[in-house]
């Protein structure tokens, strides 16, 4: 992990705050977009922020976005053909051909949310670009963060933008779209903190982002709070957890109290026990759908990006964090956290915690099948889990 000094992190909480600084950095724009996404949804959301993307093609900008072909394979045709007219460079990472054939590598999916603006600025976090108002019978938003960085980490970002846009170009056979202009990241400093980004692909970067979780849980002497939509770790991480809240840390999990996909939420609540008997404090978010993927350690250390813990972030998908040492942005982090778990969470009790017979056996089937899905497309060992 490279660590570099010098950057402005601003955080960004729900797309109330984070559509209106995304939208207005798309239309600054000067030379060069990146934007990557899973879902990109044909929502007044997703139309405003296409529509800013379209007016920056015309007007010159070089204009790169990169769908994942099974969240974003809504988007209808006539919305990528009027951007593509419009100048935009719109490519989809692995598209769906068959729903119905199921392929190891279908399990692989673009899952990170980053947009680079000439260079200049950037934004990771866990928000797509979809409404996250249209939570219908919840009470809205869907609770998630995102960052605005400026400074050195901001050149580490278009790398990692520039490097995935090349190798999708070669798949799609669009070698002429791999580069349309050749930008220079501002890598001077902008700021006083220090902070890294992160990356999770199949290649170099396989454990990069649980690494840097797990380092900063096995350092850790005060507190730990990780806010995590889908939780599903293997065992070196909920060891490392558990061993923490045993010497005396302050373990605080908040997770999704909502049922959004059944196999994962019953698989969660399979590990509740082992947690609890640790000593790790359990708070289960209900007030609408979580979706942040963040932590902070010891008011000093945070993370925000769009890895979940569970194998299919961990071991599959292509997923992007920023880590922050800054206490002033930690403790802006653990406030907000503080307040979501006061206003919207409901705390799992450790003795009251046994569910019926049934529901204990639901959730350690959902936990097998999760096994298999992952042994019969060959990740199982990787998983580590027991």
């Amino acid at each position: 992990m490279k660590f570099r000094p010098g950057n402005a992190v601003q955080l960004l909480e729900n797309g109330d705050r984070f559509f209106p600084v995304l939208e207005r950095a798309i239309n600054e724009a000067k030379q060069e977009i990146y934007l990557e996404t899973y879902i990109f949804e044909a929502d007044a959301t997703g139309l405003r922020i296409a529509d800013a993307l379209m007016h920056a093609a015309r007007r010159g900008v070089a204009v790169h976005v990169l769908v994942d072909g099974f969240g974003s394979r809504l988007l209808p045709e006539a919305l990528k053909n009027q951007m593509l007219k419009a100048g935009v460079w719109l490519l989809v990472f692995r598209p769906e051909i068959s729903s119905w054939r199921l392929r190891r590598h279908r399990l692989r999916r673009l899952h990170r949310k980053i947009a680079v603006i000439d260079g200049r600025v950037g934004f990771c976090g866990g928000i797509n670009i979809i409404d996250d108002r249209n939570t219908p019978k919840q009470v809205p938003p869907r609770y998630d963060y995102t960052v605005r960085v400026e400074g050195p980490i901001v050149s580490d970002m278009h790398t990692a933008a520039r490097q995935l846009w090349t190798r999708v170009t070669w798949t799609h056979f669009k070698q002429a779209w791999r580069a349309r202009s050749h930008v220079r990241p501002v890598a001077r400093a902008a700021g006083t903190q220090t902070a890294a980004f992160l990356v999770r692909d199949n290649f170099r970067h396989r454990r990069d982002i649980e690494e840097a979780y797990l380092d900063s849980i096995v350092g850790a002497r005060e507190e730990i709070v990780i806010a995590c939509a889908y939780f599903l770790p293997g065992k070196r991480f909920r060891r490392a957890l558990c061993e923490a809240a045993q010497r005396g840390v302050r373990v605080i999990l908040l997770l999704q109290g909502k049922v959004e996909y059944l196999l994962l939420h019953f698989a969660s609540h399979a590990l509740y026990r082992q947690l609890l008997e640790a000593g790790v404090i359990i708070y289960e978010y209900r007030l609408s759908f979580l979706h942040a993927k963040v932590a902070v350690v010891d008011g000093h250390w945070a993370t925000v990006g769009s890895s979940n813990l569970d194998p299919f972030s961990i071991l599959l998908a292509r997923e992007a964090n920023v880590v922050v040492e800054d206490r002033f942005f930690s403790r802006q982090l653990r406030e907000s956290l503080g307040s979501a778990i006061a206003t919207g969470a409901t705390l799992v009790a450790r003795e009251a915690w046994r569910p019926p017979l049934p529901m204990r056996i639901a959730n350690w089937l959902a936990y097998g099948l999760v096994r298999l899905v992952m042994g019969l497309s060959g990740y199982a060992r990787r998983m580590e889990y027991a």
